[in-house]
């Protein structure tokens, strides 16, 4: 029986892990393994390997070759080896999100700019209290401040003498 020692992928879609398997060579990647060596996970920063070097030794002894990828791993384990282990865990990659802006400020944002314009007053305005009123309050601001520039930019009708009634003289 051919021996192979290989990866299997192990983990959900997308997010990807490995077990370094001894299994045997006509098997599917995902077969049953003969036994498990240990696991690699690429998505840690930095990746993640843990080997049992003594038992792929040990497989290696009874004539089992090491893909590729496990050969290269057992090198990277090795030099980890030598190298003093840092104290801190590798941290799991995770998606950056963006705060999405809660229920109550997007009702108070609808409802700012549904609202029709008051007056101006002297007061300056309350501060705001999250960032979604923040937005709105500095969309009022443009808005207020496009309204001023358009009625600057608008030229003031111009009186014609034709359009002017006459004066009679006495």
């Amino acid at each position: 029986m051919a021996v192979r020692i290989r990866l299997t992928r192990v983990g959900a879609t997308k997010r990807p892990a490995y077990r370094v398997i001894a299994i045997d060579k006509r098997r599917s990647r995902d077969g049953r393994a003969l036994e498990i060596l240990g696991y690699y996970d690429p998505l840690t920063e930095p990746a993640t390997v843990r080997l049992e070097t003594d038992r792929i030794n040990a497989w290696i002894g009874q004539g089992a070759q090491p893909s590729d990828m496990v050969a290269r791993l057992m090198r990277q384990a090795e030099r980890e080896a030598r190298q003093p282990a840092e104290a801190e865990k590798p941290k799991r990659a995770t998606r950056a999100t963006k705060p999405k802006p809660s229920a109550k400020s997007k009702a108070r944002a609808k409802a700012e700019a549904a609202a029709p314009e008051s007056p101006a007053t002297d007061e300056a305005p309350a501060p705001a209290a999250d960032e979604g009123s923040a937005a709105a309050d500095d969309a009022a601001t443009a808005a207020a401040s496009t309204d001023e520039a358009a009625a600057e930019s608008t030229p003031e009708p111009v009186a014609d003498a034709a359009d002017e009634p006459e004066k009679e003289e006495a």
